[in-house]
């Protein structure tokens, strides 16, 4: 991994691994797959910490540029599909 997570200094430590956390089940379900329970309880974290569409939005793309995942396909494979695996191509 040659790239870092996108950030905002305003959050609390919880806040920022939880954040952390998301990211790196989007990696995940790139890598090697995950279920859909512990990428939507990580999602659900994420969006407690960051309730704003504009927020969330930028967030993502600061991580796709860095790391070249998709959170928005992931998370719209997650809510759309619901199968008990996420598994990206």
């Amino acid at each position: 991994m040659d790239y870092s997570y996108p950030m905002n200094y305003d959050w609390k430590t919880e806040e920022t691994l939880d954040v952390i956390q998301f990211f790196q089940c989007v990696e995940q379900a790139y890598e090697k797959g995950i279920t859909r329970e512990a990428f939507m309880d990580a999602y659900k974290k994420f969006k407690k910490i960051v309730p704003s569409k504009s927020e969330e939005k930028t967030l993502y793309k600061e991580f796709e540029q860095s790391s070249g995942y998709s959170s928005y396909h992931v998370v719209k494979k997650a809510i759309d599909e619901r199968e008990n695996r996420i598994q990206m191509n």
